[in-house]
């Protein structure tokens, strides 16, 4: 008998939410090599959550686990409340797009939705409605044959949302979209969201996930080198702050003020890079207006995701 899942709780990362999902220990071994690794994981309700990592990490071994699609080796994980010792009790609470998206290619995008409604038994399923929210209601006539790789991606996040499920799990979800379909990709995963679905998105698009991810989980080799707030993935609370005049000899005005105050300052492209915490940004604009220096750009640098991730890949290695 599946034993119950013990809270998972990291110093900085709980969240008020209770758990989508959540792992202890889980671990799945291929012969003598660990895909994944004693992996320790919690992941709200009500979030997008990115899963990154270098190629190999485990995120797609760590996907088919929680949908029950290969067993683990070790260690226990729950989906919405429930082992994934047994997916039936979860599954009709769940979609899923992982790897490729498999449809019949002489059926129109409308037939191939409809056909997996009937299958799944979802008959309250709005095929035209899900057709349009992913940007597909002038194909759904078409033969999906005749598809791009990214129109196929699109409906495959159809068939996933059928169910209207608690949870989506989407592995690459940008696959094959073009700039305008990351967008709209972006802007659907962001609806669900507010609509109250969690999302688990596996991706290798760091900046991608950067504009999404409420929470995030880096894996390498197996294991969670991170899981928790991205707002709290260590090197992204940066501690400079970058400040533009309004006449380009005002920036000595406020290099002075902050330098005064001991903080390192570096003039160039046209700004002012001033190694200080965020706190002092209110008085550095108040000081530089009562010296005559007009601010037209005042900001905390932040660092990207990917700069982060590098750091943090680097300190796992």
């Amino acid at each position: 008998m599946a034993q119950d899942v013990a809270p998972i709780a990291s110093p900085g990362t709980e969240s008020p939410l209770p758990a989508a999902i959540e792992t202890h220990d889980l671990t799945k071994r291929f012969g003598a090599r660990r895909a994944v690794d004693s992996l320790s994981i919690r992941v709200p309700r009500g979030v997008i959550a990115g899963l990154v990592g270098p190629n190999g990490a485990g995120k797609t071994t760590t996907l088919r686990m929680l949908l029950g699609l290969i067993r683990p080796s070790g260690g226990n994980a729950s989906v919405l409340g429930q082992s994934i010792r047994h997916p039936r009790t979860f599954m009709h609470s769940v979609g899923a797009l992982i790897e490729g998206p498999a449809f019949y290619p002489t059926l129109s995008g409308g037939t191939n939705l409809s056909t997996l409604a009937t299958l799944g038994r979802h008959r309250d399923a709005d095929i035209s409605g899900l057709l349009q929210t992913v940007g597909l209601a002038d194909r759904a006539r078409h033969k999906v044959g005749s598809y791009s790789l990214g129109m196929k991606q699109r409906l495959g996040i159809a068939a996933a949302l059928l169910s209207n499920p608690e949870l989506l799990l989407l592995d690459e979800p940008a696959n094959g979209l073009d700039p305008p379909g990351i967008i709209e990709m972006r802007e659907l995963m962001r609806r669900l969201r507010d609509g109250g679905t969690t999302l688990l998105v596996s991706s290798h698009l760091l900046a991608e996930v950067d504009q999404i991810a409420d929470w995030l989980i880096v894996l390498v080799a197996g294991r969670a080198v991170y899981s928790g707030p991205a707002a709290s993935l260590p090197g992204r609370q940066s501690t400079e702050i970058l400040v533009a005049t309004e006449a380009p000899e005002q920036l000595e005005i406020v290099a002075r003020i902050a330098r005064d105050r001991g903080y390192a300052v570096v003039i160039e492209n046209g700004r002012a890079r001033v190694a200080a915490p965020p706190a002092f940004a209110g008085e550095l604009n108040r000081l530089a207006m009562q010296a005559g220096a007009t601010l037209i750009e005042l900001h905390q640098l932040q660092t990207t995701l990917e700069e982060s991730f590098l750091q943090i890949i680097g300190e796992a290695t």
